[in-house]
């Protein structure tokens, strides 16, 4: 009781509820906008997201992994979403089609991710993700989150066209000088202010954005809680879709490996079977949820572990406050129309600071490999033919099948599933260092 009263703990949940919106907010909003959704229909999405994203932090923290790991929409599945969206016009189909075949697949990918939770054949699968799939997964996820926030400091709004989008200088300058007050202040206070040094960063960036240009909300709320059952399209039944959300919700799984295996040195201790049960469950229940209601499917993430590392918080009751208090923001209109004001390039900001420590997670499983001719290619394959995807644009796939569209262009999926495959391709017996602690090894084997 006396921890759920102290002030630091509020302050702690203040800066987890500006971390859970800044990587919420833009989801809804890029989805509506590229299913040309109605703009009563589009706050509706955003209420929703918002409402479904803080209980599911708060069931996660109570009943699945029991950790302080965000549980949001999945940026895996929003790429995949959008690629779909995007190629509606060449492949001649209704955006409403579309929709409400997605709905289907995401449904059934929900169903798929619970039986994994319930068999308990996440255990099973967590021995493929060893250290150089880690290290890949991390390191190429870096780069697309910190692309993405990049973009949002330069004052592109998201979902713009290429031909639409320009830099906004002034917005980025102020962008670039919360980057660096935000990182000289982690470095530089004292440890007891520095672990807030994220929140700070927003309030005083929020604060220099409206005194330079004034105040703009990045999104409206509406004056009552509205959910709409499938807003995105009457389900429908187009295979080629359905398939695609089918093999995205089973790639969408890394997620919960990569997350709780990435906070397993943070905790001090290896995700039990039974954590990685419930976090399955929870996700896959979510995942229904999401296909009814026109959601992004949730996963664990693993953007996580940059703030953990950040603030050096890690227990749950900040969590838990800062999911509660995003839930209210869902619930009462008024609350989530004041957070609604936050800039999104403050908030790219601040996160892109966050992400940039997942360097040093990917980099703690690469000391572990030795670097010898096998385990380079092993490394460098997925790699560097991930990031060289990730800068392509989206007519060099016009040619590719559509219903492999939304894999081959996605730079995140192809890297992570050829590490998943180089990586369990034994051509020699030994791929951790010699001299490497029994520990480090058998983490390597994914044991």
């Amino acid at each position: 009781m006396r921890e759920f009263l102290s002030i630091k703990g509020w302050l702690a949940g203040l800066q987890w509820l500006f971390f859970i919106f800044t990587n919420t907010v833009v989801i809804p909003i890029t989805v509506g906008a590229a299913f040309q959704l109605s703009h009563e229909t589009l706050v509706s999405l955003v209420q929703c997201s918002f409402l479904f994203t803080g209980l599911a932090c708060v069931l996660q923290a109570f009943l699945g992994h029991k950790r302080s790991i965000m549980e949001g929409q999945s940026g895996l599945w929003w790429g995949v979403i959008l690629s779909l969206c995007y190629g509606a016009a060449e492949s001649g189909m209704s955006l409403a089609t579309i929709g409400g075949s997605l709905s289907v697949g995401i449904i059934i990918s929900g169903i798929i991710t619970i039986v994994i939770g319930v068999s308990g054949l996440s255990g099973y699968l967590s021995r493929l993700f060893n250290n150089g799939v880690m290290a890949v997964f991390l390191f190429l996820l870096a780069c697309r989150l910190n692309t993405m926030f990049l973009q949002g400091m330069l004052g592109i709004p998201f979902g713009k066209g290429d031909e639409e989008a320009h830099i906004d200088v002034p917005v980025l300058l102020l962008s670039v000088a919360v980057v660096a007050f935000v990182i000289i202040f982690s470095i530089k206070a004292r440890p007891s202010f520095a672990k807030y040094s994220l929140l700070i960063g927003i309030i005083v960036g929020w604060i220099s954005f409206n005194l330079l240009f004034g105040e703009k909300a990045a999104v409206e709320v509406s004056e009552g809680v509205s959910i709409k059952l499938f807003p995105l399209g009457s389900p429908s039944f187009d295979i080629g879709i359905i398939l695609t959300a089918v093999i995205a919700g089973l790639i969408n799984t890394f997620n919960t490996f990569g997350a709780l295996k990435g906070t397993d040195e943070i905790y001090k201790k290896e995700a039990t079977k039974g954590e990685y049960r419930g976090s399955f469950t929870i996700s896959g229940v979510l995942g229904i949820c999401s296909g009814l209601f026109g959601l992004v499917p949730f996963a664990p993430y693993v953007s996580s572990i940059g703030f953990l590392q950040q603030t050096k918080i890690v227990e749950r009751l900040p969590f838990l406050i800062g999911g509660a208090l995003f839930t209210l923001m869902g619930a009462v209109p008024y609350v989530g129309n004041m957070m609604a004001k936050l800039p999104l390039s403050v908030g790219s900001a601040v996160l892109l600071v966050t992400y940039l420590r997942l360097l040093h997670s990917s980099f703690n499983y690469f000391i572990t490999i030795t670097f010898t001719p096998e385990n380079v290619y092993r490394l460098s394959i997925p790699l560097f033919i991930g990031i060289g995807l990730m800068t392509f644009p989206a007519s060099y796939f016009e040619t590719v099948p559509s219903i492999l569209r939304p894999l081959a262009s996605n730079g995140l999926l192809m890297g992570i599933l050829l590490s998943l495959l180089l990586e369990n391709i034994k051509l020699s017996k030994r791929n951790i260092k010699k001299g490497a602690s029994v520990e480090e090894e058998r983490r390597y084997k994914g044991k």
